[in-house]
Formats: C-alpha cells, structure tokens, sequence
C-alpha cells in the first residue's frame, strides 16, 4: 500500500509540472520571471522532486511485483492441497479406434498482396444449360393391379341416304298432252330460222326456242337446236314447260313482283349455273337451275330455266311459273349436264346502254372499230323466247 501511495504522489508531483508548465506559456510575464530564476529552481525540484519521486517509484514497483507473486504462488499451492485430497479413479480403457489427430494450421503472418481483380467476361446472351441435372429420386408406386377397360364397340350405323336435289318425279308423271305433229314440227323449225342473224347463227352453237304464248300448237313449249357442220339445225328435243302467269302479284316474301317473263334473245350466265337452288323470294327450290345473263336497271335479274317442283310439275304445259321457265325435272337435268359439258367456249356480247344500264334482249350484238365481234367467256347457247303458238303469223315480241 505503501509504494501505491509513493507512485500516486509521483504522479500528482509530474500532473502539477504539466499544469505549470501550461500556466507559464499562457501568461508571458510568469514566465519571464520563471526564467530569471529558472536555473535555482530547476535546481532545487531535482534536488528535492525528480530524485527523490525516482527513487521511490523505482522501490515501489519492487515492492509491487514481488507482493503479486507472493499471492499468486499462494492460490496455486491450495489448489494443490485440494486436488491431492480427491479420490483417484482409475477409468476402465476401452480398445476404440484412435480418433484423427486434429491438426490445427497455423497461417503464415506474411504480408498478403492483394490479388488481381478478375474482369468477369459479359453475359451470355442464353444462359449455359446445367451440366449436372438434378436427381430425381424415384418415389414407389404400390404394386397394384389395374383392370383394363372395357371395350364397347359401336354398332353399324345405317349409312344416310343424300339428300334429294330436287323433288325428281318419274317420267311417266310428265304431262305432255298437246305434242306437235310432225309437219307442226317442221314449220316452228322454219319459224326459228327465220328469227336468227347470220351473226347468231354463225356464233352460237346450241339455240333454245321457247314459246310462251298460252294456246296454238307450239305453246308452253322449249324446242331445242343444235347446229350441225353444215349450218343446218337439228331438233333435238321439243319438251313441255310453264312460263310466267303474266300478273302482277305479291310475292312469298312480300314484295310487289310482275310474274312476266320477257320476250327476247339471251345468254346464259357462265357464273350462276347450279345443281341445287333456293328461291329466296317465292320460297321453293329451283333444281338444275341456268340463269340468263341479262341486266336490266342495273340489276341482274332472277330469269332463269330450271326444273319444276312439288304440284307445279302437273302444270306443265300451261303459264304457270312466277316468270323463269320451269321444266320438267328429268328434262332440266338433261338440257343442264348438255350445255355445261359440251358447250364451254366464246360467245358473242349483247349491247349495253349505259343511260338506263340494261343490256339489249333485241338481238344486238357489239362490234369492236374493226367491225368484228366482241366475245367473252360463256356457253355457246342461245335462248330465244317468243309470243308465238304455232299461228302462220309474223312473230309479236313483247
């Protein structure tokens, strides 16, 4: 305790010198005067601070260490004592294999130098697939017994019959009550040839002549030519057929319809023939329907031939359509599948008048500066229908 207390005022003896010494370097007239009789005094605390403050450190420490051994070399001989009243147990060895040494590395304290920063290369433009796929670990399945399905199997269906196009009567059902006889025959063929051009006949090769007058030997009747090699024509069938009542009516749908068919000379339109057909104005179908190439107003209009249907196949022979030229079913399939076979070619164009937009049914044909025809795509056919039944007169066109 001594020595503690001798360092203590050592240390309170060196704090006063620095208080002193900051004293002086703050007031300048101290430390003139300090100076005058600084070498006396620096004398004197030798004398009577610095050696005697050193010595007594200097023995106090002595002092100090030898007393913290003393105590320490004290704790370890009652440990001693404590230990060696204990009993000894002598534990039972067991033969167990050596564990592995633990080696404990010891790292060099050697100035490590900082390695090279790595410029890490851009990114892929698509990432490298995983060179180590993951493992899939299996999981059992219960061995299981799973019965198969049973098998059904579907039975023949009855194959549907097609639909009919047309409503087909048999031949024998067509009336054709009023036939014309041989010679009636011979004078409606010198009739028709009469009524052709040189052009018409030089251009066309199947020629369709229809009269829809309502009595005489040649009405209600289609008469069909084909043009032979030498300019001569052929009859080739003459059939029944019903023309349009010559009314004004209203139609199925509404609307406010003449049932007139027209007088005239046409063509038939390359691009509305049809197997099958619906008229959407007087609801019924229209089987092997040809329609005529005609504008009028600027409209194409709905004439057509096709064959009859339903209660209108009995009324054959007499005006009974609501315009188009209606024929028997069987006649209409054979007079269709001739001219779509065998009548494909150029034929001649009818005049259009651009002032009321309605193409000529006069027979006027259109010629290029040079004077020669103008042709288009078509069918080779000529269909001419006349007020006419058979009477010894000259043709009324209406």
């Amino acid at each position: 305790m001594i020595s503690l207390r001798g360092l203590s005022v050592f240390y309170l003896a060196a704090a006063s010198s620095f208080a002193v010494a900051i004293a002086l370097a703050d007031h300048p007239a101290w430390n003139a005067a300090a100076h005058k009789q600084g070498a006396a005094a620096a004398v004197a605390l030798d004398d009577y601070v610095v050696q005697p403050g050193w010595a007594l450190t200097k023995t106090s420490s002595v002092a100090l260490f030898n007393f913290t051994a003393d105590r320490f070399g004290m704790i370890e001989q009652h440990l001693a004592q404590k230990d060696a009243k204990k009993p000894v147990v002598v534990a039972q060895v067991k033969h167990t294999a050596p564990k592995p040494q633990r080696v404990i590395v010891i790292p060099n304290m050697v100035a490590s130098v900082p390695p090279k920063k790595e410029i890490a290369p851009p990114p892929a433009k698509f990432a490298a697939p995983d060179l180590r796929p993951p493992i899939m670990e299996s999981v059992p399945q219960p061995n299981t017994m799973v019965a198969a399905a049973p098998k059904y199997t579907l039975a023949p269906q009855a194959e549907k019959p097609a639909p009919a196009i047309t409503q087909v009567a048999p031949p024998v059902s067509t009336p054709d009550n009023h036939r014309p006889s041989q010679a009636e025959l011979a004078l409606i063929t010198q009739h028709f040839r009469t009524s052709l051009t040189k052009e018409m006949l030089a251009n066309f090769e199947l020629f369709l002549y229809v009269s829809k007058a309502d009595h005489g030997s040649a009405a209600q009747r289609m008469y069909v030519f084909q043009k032979q090699n030498s300019g001569d024509l052929v009859m080739l069938y003459n059939w029944p057929v019903s023309t349009g009542r010559e009314l004004d009516e209203i139609a199925t749908n509404g609307q406010h319809e003449p049932t007139v068919t027209p007088a005239g000379y046409y063509e038939l339109d390359a691009h509305r023939m049809y197997v099958s057909h619906f008229s959407g104005q007087w609801k019924q179908p229209m089987p092997y329907a040809m329609f005529f190439n005609w504008e009028k107003n600027g409209f194409q209009t709905g004439l057509a031939i096709h064959g009859a249907s339903g209660k209108d196949i009995g009324l054959l022979g007499e005006r009974a359509s609501a315009g188009c030229i209606h024929l028997a079913p069987e006649n209409a399939r054979v007079l269709f599948t001739l001219i779509r076979n065998d009548y494909k070619g150029l034929m001649p164009k009818f005049a259009y008048d651009k002032r009321t937009a309605t193409m000529s049914n006069q027979g006027v044909l259109v010629h290029d500066a040079n004077g020669q025809l103008e042709m288009a795509e078509g069918y080779k056919v000529l269909v001419f229908i006349e007020n006419y039944g058979g009477e010894n007169v000259v043709a009324a066109l209406f």
